[in-house]
Parts: C-alpha cells; sequence; structure tokens
C-alpha cells in the first residue's frame, strides 16, 4: 500500500510538472514569442475573413502559427476590424489578434490652421500621405455634403486612424463646426448687434482670423469692425481684398496688396461696398467666433499693425493717421535691416 501511494504521489507529481511545462510553452508561443523584427504597418482590408489574415501574417513573418492566431482571435471575440496597424517590434500573436479584434488601428494626428480656406485646407490633405483618397466628392463618397463654403469647415488638431479618407477628414470637419453652430443656437442664439445671423458671425470671424494671430486681440479687432458697422462706415479690411484677389484661394503667395488692389470689383470688397462680404473668407477656430460673440467694449474705429506682430487702435482718423506715420517708419527699419 505504501509502494502504491508513493507511485501515486509521483505520478502526480510528474503530472503536474508536464502540465505546467505544455501551458508554460503555451503561454510562451501565444504570449511572448514573436518573430515581429520591427514595427511593421499592415492592412486589414474590407471583405477578409480570420482565415485569410492568417495566412497574410504568417506570409509577412509576422506570425509563427495560424492555428495559433486563430484561437486568439476566437478568445477576443471572433471578429477582426478593418484598418491599418502599427504592429509594434515583439509583438506576440496574442496581442496582434487582440490588436485587430478590438480594432488598435494606427492614428495620426493632423493639425488644420485656423484662417485656410477651403482651397488651402484641401491642398493641405492632398499633401498628408497618412491620408489616402482624393478631396473631390461624388455619389456614394465619405462626404455627404458635395458642396463646401468658406466658413464650412472646424479648424482644428484632429487625431484620425490611419488611412482615413481625405473626404471623410473634411466631414469630421463640417460636422465639427456643425456642432459648434448647435452650441451657439441652444445656448440661446445671443448675437451682438448689428449682426443678423450665424452666417454673420462667421463672416466676421473669418475677417478677425485673418487680421490677427494674436487671440488676445481678437475682441478688439472684432469691436473696431462692429463699431464700423454699427456708424454706417466701410468695414475696408484688407483680408476681404486679397479674398476677391485670388479668386477664394486666400493667399497673395509674398505678392504685395497695393492700394490699385483696393478697387477690385468684387461683393468681397469691402472697400467698395457697405457692410459684410456674403460669406466668410477662410475657415475659423473657436477664438475667432468667441471675439465677435464676446467683442470688448471699445470706441475704436480704426487699427494698424505696430510691428511687433500686433496692431495699435484708435478711436479718431487723426489718432489713426499717427499710428500709420508710425507703422511706416517701423516699415522703413526693417527695410533698411
Amino acid at each position: 500500500m505504501r509502494i502504491k501511494k508513493v507511485y501515486k504521489r509521483k505520478f502526480f507529481k510528474f503530472s503536474c510538472a508536464i502540465i505546467a511545462f505544455v501551458l508554460a510553452l503555451f503561454v510562451f508561443f501565444l504570449g511572448i514569442q514573436s518573430p515581429v523584427k520591427k514595427n511593421t504597418f499592415f492592412d486589414v482590408t474590407r471583405g477578409v475573413n480570420v482565415s485569410m489574415v492568417a495566412e497574410q501574417l504568417k506570409d509577412y513573418d509576422l506570425i509563427d502559427s495560424i492555428p495559433l492566431f486563430k484561437l486568439s482571435v476566437r478568445a477576443n471575440g471572433g471578429q477582426i476590424q478593418t484598418g491599418k496597424y502599427n504592429i509594434p517590434k515583439g509583438a506576440s500573436v496574442w496581442r496582434i489578434a487582440g490588436m485587430l479584434a478590438k480594432g488598435d488601428v494606427a492614428t495620426v494626428t493632423i493639425v488644420v490652421p485656423e484662417g485656410l480656406t477651403v482651397k488651402q485646407i484641401k491642398k493641405l490633405l492632398l499633401e498628408t500621405d497618412t491620408l489616402t483618397g482624393n478631396v473631390e466628392c461624388g455619389k456614394g463618397t465619405d462626404l455627404p455634403v458635395c458642396k463646401l463654403n468658406d466658413g464650412d469647415l472646424f479648424p482644428d488638431t484632429y487625431t484620425v486612424a490611419m488611412g482615413t479618407s481625405r473626404l471623410a477628414f473634411l466631414d469630421l470637419m463640417r460636422k465639427k463646426m456643425e456642432n459648434t453652430k448647435s452650441a451657439w443656437e441652444k445656448a440661446g442664439r445671443i448675437i451682438p448687434k448689428p449682426l443678423r445671423n450665424w452666417n454673420d458671425i462667421i463672416t466676421l470671424a473669418s475677417i478677425v482670423q485673418k487680421e490677427t494671430p494674436k487671440t488676445s486681440e481678437m475682441p478688439l479687432v472684432a469691436s473696431v469692425y462692429l463699431n464700423r458697422l454699427q456708424k454706417g462706415m466701410r468695414l475696408q479690411a484688407d483680408p476681404t481684398v486679397v479674398y476677391a484677389l485670388t479668386d477664394g484661394l486666400g493667399d497673395m503667395r509674398g505678392a504685395p496688396l497695393l492700394r490699385g488692389h483696393l478697387k477690385v470689383s468684387s461683393p468681397y470688397n469691402t472697400y467698395l461696398h457697405f457692410g459684410l462680404p456674403p460669406a466668410p473668407i477662410a475657415n475659423v477656430g473657436i477664438d475667432a467666433i468667441k471675439a465677435v460673440l464676446q467683442p470688448a467694449d471699445t470706441n475704436y474705429l480704426f487699427f494698424v499693425a505696430d510691428g511687433k506682430g500686433g496692431h495699435k487702435f484708435a478711436k479718431s482718423y487723426k489718432e489713426h493717421m499717427k499710428n500709420h506715420a508710425s507703422w511706416r517708419e517701423v516699415k522703413k527699419i526693417k527695410n533698411t535691416q
């Protein structure tokens, strides 16, 4: 009896050792072992199944075992998501399966600066190689609203899946501006006089956006234009002339704005026409919108560059001419340096 008990104890220990060894091997091959020698991008396209993806991963030397990959996917829900994945160096078959099952796709951060026109934004996106596709929409594309006007898009920093279509990105920007408009509507549609609607808000905000890069100055610039509108004065905003001269591009490409340009025939030329231009001249950020909705309380009617990246503001034309003379002196000094 004693011999049998000893034998049973040894057999039990041996069995446990075998099981532990098998489990260790299983854990090693499933969660530790990896043939991935460097960070690798891998695409899962629409219409592929788990078996097809497993074979592709094996062909690319990203996994050692197709059965283990399938088992890992099954343990993570049994489905895989389409997209571009950044599989890191040393990733195990379990980690890869988890990434694909959860849709943990590679992402990119894209910064769209404030003050760009739709034409400039489309050019920026076409030069961004982490996005795909064209920027002009058609039937069945990722942009349901084909006609995009300046003021429709919200410039911001966006994090999207690598390989996102450019049209889907544009639609993301469009929706964010729509959400901004909805928030204004829900807040009670508060609007300073003599502005009448959202188009007026964004149109004036686009002029403010183009006039100054300084957030702190925007409420002052907005106050100047609102004061001029109240008094029935022409806005005489240079950015509106640039917009007219460049057919909506909004960039003189290094060419100076000359006095003769101020006579360009266009409804956007605020040197010729009273009131706001018919529509925004750029796409604006939240700071410019806030500046228009909450302008500074001033009597300013004029402003001119101060040569330091900001502006000098004036209540009278006489004071403005003094500031203008100071700016000409600064320009003269800069041109001789």
